[in-house]
């Protein structure tokens, strides 16, 4: 008699030792959710045309990818129409939580540019083919150049210049090119907007 009942003493509290740790580890929602990835502000700002991608954890239909209007709004759900044109991925993002805040608990908002379609940079001249490209943060007139194809074999690299809009104004900068490739100058930092022009060597 001792021993059975020492035996069922025993079995009962092996099986509260386990209850606990089989609960926690059947239950899903004990596990609190990652933390929504933060954009990375790369200081570049949004304009009309861009693409950005916006993630909603747990929300499929407030995900997705939006295109800039001109008028450099989303049309987001629930929210309507959001500016979005002069922010940067991360206030962007900003701005869409304090959005869905008023209708979700605690929304956590991810914005990531897909596309930067609304700055450009313009490459014309003796290059393999010349045209316009998306200004990325950073971009120097060798990374614009290699996207035109490089230079035509009649290229003059050390007359290249840079026109430039400043404060109304177009400026006129010569870029020897060829220098900076040899790395007896330094490269040049572009701007959105700027017209690179190599010209043909007369010699």
């Amino acid at each position: 008699m001792r021993t059975s009942s020492l035996l069922v003493l025993l079995l009962g509290a092996l099986t509260a030792c386990r209850t606990p740790a089989s609960s926690q580890a059947l239950d899903a929602s004990a596990v609190p959710p990652p933390p929504a990835a933060v954009a990375t502000d790369t200081g570049r700002t949004l304009g009309a045309g861009d693409l950005v991608d916006v993630r909603v954890y747990q929300e499929p239909d407030h995900s997705g990818v939006w295109a800039l209007s001109t008028e450099g709004t989303i049309d987001y759900p629930l929210c309507g129409k959001i500016h979005l044109a002069g922010r940067t991925s991360g206030t962007a993002a900003d701005a869409l939580r304090e959005c869905l805040a008023r209708y979700l608990k605690h929304p956590e908002v991810s914005v990531v540019i897909r596309e930067y379609n609304s700055k450009k940079v313009f490459v014309f001249g003796e290059v393999q083919k010349p045209g316009t490209f998306s200004y990325e943060e950073g971009m120097t007139v060798i990374e614009a150049i290699t996207l035109a194809g490089g230079l035509t074999k009649v290229a003059s690299p050390n007359g290249t210049q840079v026109a430039r809009q400043t404060e109304g104004q177009q400026l006129k900068i010569r870029v020897p090119v060829k220098d900076i490739r040899d790395g007896a100058e330094k490269n040049f930092p572009l701007q959105p907007g700027d017209i690179i022009f190599v010209p043909e060597s007369f010699f």
